[in-house]
């Protein structure tokens, strides 16, 4: 058909062919996109737990960053997010925080993105203006559907809690809501302190506990990773999936794919769909 519109001129039906085109090819990738987003839980939603490396002010405010590029994102995609937990820098930006983020295949999304994240940088906390690495880790958990039994011991728990930090008015500084349970085998530690109820920071505690030993099963029978603690500690040269470069030059390369992009603050902004689209694509 556009054959037929070249040899008769008909510019009219050229465009409309070409939009149809485009419009056509969209789909096929949206389409192939579903094939690697067939595992159990990629359909679930997520959440993403980010800790700064070492390094103070410069990677909490990297951590912080990184959490404001998949806030962004779920914006981009009309998903919903919430705060479950955030412990602040001394200075700025954060020590660890979680968020959740709800919304259609979201952790087969995001699932690739667990590991260590690099930014190189002038630092604008440095008065000299020298250039800093920084390191924060990233690690990605499905929110368990509630047709998934995962068995939680009693005496497997510890259960602690604490003063909330944070926004939140004066009630967040005189009573001891916030909730931090620690699950003695694995050594797995998730704290909620979003809500002023001590009983339903509990309740999402243990939905985030599920959540972790059920993502620390499937990555022990896939033998991905053998010793997740182990991992975590190294946030440092060597590991890092993802580097983001802002000075001497600006580019974001994935060292799993070799991806790059050339448009940095586009990456911090949001938009990463095609960082996690060729993740997706890489079969392992």
């Amino acid at each position: 058909m556009y054959q037929l519109a070249i040899e008769e001129n008909n510019l009219n039906f050229q465009s409309e062919l070409l939009e149809n085109l485009k419009s056509l090819r969209s789909i096929v990738k949206k389409n192939e996109i579903k094939c690697f987003l067939s595992n159990e839980a990629d359909s679930l939603d997520c959440y993403i737990e980010i800790h700064a490396g070492a390094g103070g002010t410069e990677s909490q405010d990297w951590a912080d960053m990184l959490r404001r590029m998949y806030l962004k994102w779920s914006d981009i995609k009309k998903f919903k997010s919430n705060l479950i937990s955030e412990h602040k820098g001394d200075e700025a930006g954060i020590k660890s925080s979680t968020i959740k983020i709800e919304g259609d295949y979201v952790f087969g999304w995001l699932k690739k993105e667990s590991g260590i994240h690099r930014l190189v940088r002038i630092s604008p906390f440095d008065s000299g203006a020298r250039r800093h690495t920084s390191f924060a880790s990233v690690w990605i958990y499905p929110v368990i559907d509630e047709n998934i039994n995962i068995e939680i011991l009693d005496k497997d728990l510890r259960i602690d809690t604490y003063r909330s930090s944070g926004a939140g008015g004066q009630h967040v500084n005189t009573t001891d809501s916030a909730v931090r349970i620690t699950h003695i085998p694995t050594k797995i530690v998730v704290q909620c302190q979003n809500e002023r109820s001590q009983h339903k920071n509990k309740a999402t505690c243990m939905n985030m506990l599920k959540a972790r030993l059920y993502d620390y099963e499937i990555k022990k029978k896939e033998k991905e990773n053998s010793n997740l603690e182990s991992s975590k500690a190294e946030i440092g040269w060597g590991h890092q999936i993802r580097s983001y470069v802002l000075q001497p030059y600006k580019l974001v390369k994935d060292n799993r794919t070799n991806f790059e992009s050339t448009s940095p603050e586009k990456i911090l902004n949001g938009e990463i769909d095609d960082f996690l689209e060729e993740s997706l694509y890489q079969i392992k």
